[in-house]
């Protein structure tokens, strides 16, 4: 049965190069998309087309010999069922986290992003605090997740509402939560920065009252968008010595400068360039490269020892803010910090090759 993978964005190039290196006989002619106007025509030199065209051109009996994977965001995934029926595909199956997890770790177990789970386990569990973010505007998630006991949600944003949906709020201590519109979830990370990683005494916990920085990992991730350990994997961290966890990157062809196009105008990356010079210059002289690789680390979302977050918050704030001054930020509301962090994220953890980086799944809740 021939395979169609459907989607033309990180998820579908990223499954189609999994695909390609660990079953190197399968053959794929075309990406498969809804719409092609608002899709690249070629991923890694295979055509993207549209299913109307694809769909005039082959016979019922093509249509039932293939089989297509859905490789999009798991909120589309029911839409596209509807598509791909409505035009007399009937054998497909969405690509799930835990599905993508299975074809990353495969594929990345022969590349310099490092599985999580490939390394050995150990008998301590260190001590996890992670925060989901969420805000008053976000849908209602129709499935929503039973989170572990180490994550605890933080309302972002909280000083633009009256509405309070959680317990732990953003617009305590020291703040950014009146700049969510541009800053997004990042306001709950800024928040957790302050309050928390720059704390002068170590977090204690039962019996754990003198706990070394080391031994201490924080989290950040979102309400849709949450890294994902199993127990084994939290007995992972301190025998390894694992200084932050990261979701596997996602790729983008031709690179994730092309990607970032489509989210942010180019006075805006101006900007950021020049905060970059400004305040980091040896970041600065890296960017380029990493704009023109393929590899990009979506929706900023880590697990990092203390010291690790708390020194990439230190570096990454002062750059945002910088941005904000140069990009006369005042008058939006368009989440562009948010998405430019990302990138940022990027650059620093592939610049800071010293540290000991591994890699999970990022759960996607619908």
């Amino acid at each position: 049965m021939n395979l169609i993978i459907f989607g033309a964005q990180g998820y579908a190039l990223g499954t189609y190069k999994a695909i390609k290196e660990l079953d190197s006989g399968r053959l794929m002619p075309y990406f498969l998309v809804s719409d092609i106007d608002y899709n690249e025509r070629i991923l890694d030199g295979i055509p993207v087309r549209d299913i109307k065209s694809v769909s005039a051109e082959l016979s019922i009996a093509d249509k039932q010999n293939t089989n297509i994977l859905i490789a999009t965001p798991v909120n589309v995934q029911p839409e596209i069922e509807e598509i791909l029926e409505l035009y007399g595909f009937h054998h497909y199956s969405r690509l799930t986290s835990s599905r993508w997890g299975e074809l990353m770790k495969g594929y990345h177990s022969k590349t310099s992003f490092q599985p999580l789970s490939s390394l050995p386990v150990g008998c301590d569990r260190p001590f996890i605090r992670m925060y989901s973010a969420k805000s008053h505007v976000d849908r209602a998630l129709r499935h929503p997740p039973i989170l572990p006991d180490y994550i605890f949600p933080i309302q972002v944003g909280r000083a633009n509402t009256d509405r309070r949906i959680a317990d732990i709020v953003d617009n305590t201590g020291d703040n950014i939560s009146n700049r969510n519109g541009n800053y997004s979830e990042l306001t709950g990370l800024y928040w957790l920065w302050k309050n928390k990683l720059c704390e002068s005494q170590t977090d204690s916990s039962p019996g754990k009252d003198n706990l070394e920085q080391e031994s201490i990992y924080y989290g950040f991730g979102q309400y849709r968008r949450m890294l994902t350990f199993t127990d084994d994997d939290l007995l992972r961290l301190t025998l390894n010595d694992v200084d932050a966890v990261l979701p596997y990157p996602l790729p983008y062809d031709p690179n994730i400068h092309a990607h970032h196009e489509r989210y942010i105008n180019d006075s805006d990356w101006e900007g950021l360039l020049t905060a970059l010079e400004e305040l980091e210059p040896e970041y600065s002289s890296c960017f380029d490269t990493v704009l023109s690789q393929q590899w990009l680390y979506n929706y900023n979302v880590i697990l990092a020892k203390k010291s690790v977050l708390r020194d990439y918050c230190s570096w990454l704030f002062p750059i945002l803010q910088r941005t904000e001054e140069i990009t006369n930020a005042s008058s939006r509301s368009d989440r562009y910090i948010g998405y430019m962090a990302e990138t940022l994220e990027t650059l620093y953890f592939m610049k800071n090759k010293s540290l000991h980086i591994a890699h999970t799944v990022c759960e996607m809740y619908s």
